[in-house]
């Protein structure tokens, strides 16, 4: 499975801080057999191309919802979506789920996905292949979704662009 860094994204797994909900997610001792998940999913930075963190949301575990926050170093804001989606892509896989739909505030990214536009931007496409081979081991949707529904995983990009900043 490829992994952010495999294709030069840096990650940065922040320790769980409470509040502000760095990683959350559940023990890997009780692991439940997943069937569908819903993954809300943003990239974020300051400047563009600049600071970068990626947050995600996904809910239909049995253990409630994974909140996850890393900062992907230097790249600009499309990068980031594709990150974000890849984190994403890459939970469900590795739980084995069998169906993810994604929701999006990135038109650009989700009009990718779902072919409307075809990626023609050398530094996104390999981003775009991988999130489409890992979309193939399961049932896979994406939407897009206005800004204003996406704001958890807003917030939580931002909070990890943020902290990163300052430390």
């Amino acid at each position: 499975m490829a992994h952010l860094a495999d294709i030069g994204v840096p990650t940065l797994s922040v320790p769980n801080h409470g509040e502000t909900g760095w990683i959350t997610q559940q023990s890997e001792s009780r692991k439940p057999e997943v069937t569908e998940l819903v993954a809300y999913v943003d990239g974020g930075c300051l400047g563009n191309p600049g600071p970068s963190g990626i947050g995600v949301v996904i809910s239909g575990l049995a253990g409630g919802p994974v909140r996850i926050a890393k900062w992907i170093g230097n790249q600009d804001n499309n990068v980031a979506e594709y990150a974000a989606l890849m984190e994403a892509l890459q939970y469900a896989v590795a739980l084995k789920a069998r169906k993810l739909h994604v929701y999006s505030d990135s038109q650009v990214m989700v009009r990718q996905m779902t072919g409307e536009y075809e990626c023609r931007s050398p530094r996104l496409y390999s981003l775009h292949w991988t999130c489409r081979k890992l979309a193939r081991s399961l049932k896979f949707s994406i939407s897009h979704v206005r800004r204003e529904f996406n704001v958890e995983a807003n917030r939580l990009a931002q909070s990890a662009l943020k902290r990163r900043k300052k430390g």
